[in-house]
Formats: structure tokens, C-alpha cells, sequence
């Protein structure tokens, strides 16, 4: 009786250490798993972070190129005004593609995007418009240490009537739409700004 107490004492205690030592890989394999799922999402926001910072950053050149738009276009009108050259925004409206101007139609400026209208613009990209009434037509404006300009950094500027939809005419007030550029092709980062302004007319 006591050999048989002591068989069946092995045989509790063999079937324990097998049970106890099953539940240690299913714990070792859920570990590793979990470890292993951090480490890919690790791998993942240190690999994307960089392309996120260099996008932020292209989008920051490109609004940067239109706020230069902005300022050179806005100084160039008001010297316009003040020398007399204009005396109204009259006839200094961009008016191709025909219905650029007008919201209902299909090729108003609002209903396309910046490459759109620079493609209308400019087709060839050589910087020269190929329409009429562009203030600035991908206008570098960053020097190099050499003096030439950095063609990665551009923008291009224009007038829109806002009432060619319709409505009263007011000639003494226009939108004036500046697109910003960073880079150069299929790398090309664009940011539109669009200013409400207005002179005053004296009689």
C-alpha cells in the first residue's frame, strides 16, 4: 500500500509540473507577442516621424512663399494707386480660363486646386503667363549664397473680381489670390492665401 500511495504521489505531482509548465509558454508566447507588437509600433512612429516633420515643414515654405506673394503684390499695388498707374482694379482682373471668375461655373477659381489654376496659368512652367492680368507668375523670391534665386521656393499672384458672378460692379475692391509654392515636380507643396481688398475712391 505504501509503494502504491507513493506511485500515485508521482504520478499528482508529474501531472502538475506538466500542467504548471504549459501555462509558463502560454505566458512566454503572450509576452513575446506583446512585446513584439510594441516594438512594431515603435518601429512605425520612428520611421513615419521624420516624413511627418518634413511634411510640416514643406507646408510651413509653402504658406511662408505666399505670405511673400502677398507682401510684394500688395506693395506693388499700392504703388500702382499712388502713382496714378491704376485708378481702379478695373480691367486688372484675371479673366482666363473664361468663367474663372464666376462661382457657378466649372473652372471658378475656388472650384480648383492650386495646381489646377498654375497649370491655366502657366503651362509650361516657364514662369511666363500665358494669360493676361497676372501680378506674379511663379516668382522666386529666396537668393542663394550665389546670388540666384532658389526656384524651389515660388509664388504667383492675381486679382479676382468678386462681384463677376454677379451683383453690383465695385471696381475699387478685388480678392487678391496668392499661391505659395515649395519644391520642384511631383514634390511640389502648395498653400493659397486669398485677401479681400479695398481702396478708397475720391471724387
Amino acid at each position: 500500500m505504501k509503494e502504491t500511495r507513493r506511485l500515485l504521489m508521482t504520478e499528482n505531482s508529474s501531472a502538475k509540473t506538466s500542467h504548471e509548465r504549459g501555462v509558463a509558454l502560454i505566458v512566454v508566447i503572450w509576452v513575446m507577442g506583446f512585446l513584439l507588437s510594441i516594438g512594431l509600433v515603435l518601429l512605425t512612429v520612428t520611421g513615419t516621424g521624420p516624413k511627418v516633420a518634413g511634411n510640416v515643414r514643406t507646408q510651413q515654405q509653402a504658406f511662408n512663399s505666399a505670405e511673400a506673394g502677398f507682401d510684394v503684390a500688395w506693395d506693388q499695388i499700392e504703388e500702382f494707386f499712388e502713382t496714378s498707374v491704376w485708378s481702379t482694379f478695373d480691367n486688372h482682373y484675371l479673366t482666363a480660363p473664361s468663367g474663372v471668375d464666376i462661382p457657378t461655373d466649372d473652372v471658378y477659381f475656388r472650384k480648383l486646386t492650386n495646381l489646377e489654376i498654375l497649370n491655366y496659368i502657366d503651362p509650361n512652367e516657364d514662369g511666363t503667363p500665358d494669360v493676361d492680368n497676372v501680378l506674379f507668375c511663379r516668382q522666386p523670391y529666396v537668393q542663394k549664397q550665389d546670388g540666384s534665386w532658389d526656384l524651389r521656393y515660388t509664388f504667383t499672384a492675381f486679382l479676382i473680381d468678386d462681384e463677376a458672378g454677379g451683383g453690383t460692379a465695385a471696381p475699387n475692391d478685388a480678392i487678391l489670390v496668392c499661391i505659395g509654392c515649395a519644391g520642384i515636380g511631383n514634390n511640389l507643396t502648395t498653400v493659397r492665401l486669398e485677401i479681400e481688398l479695398a481702396v478708397e475712391l475720391t471724387e
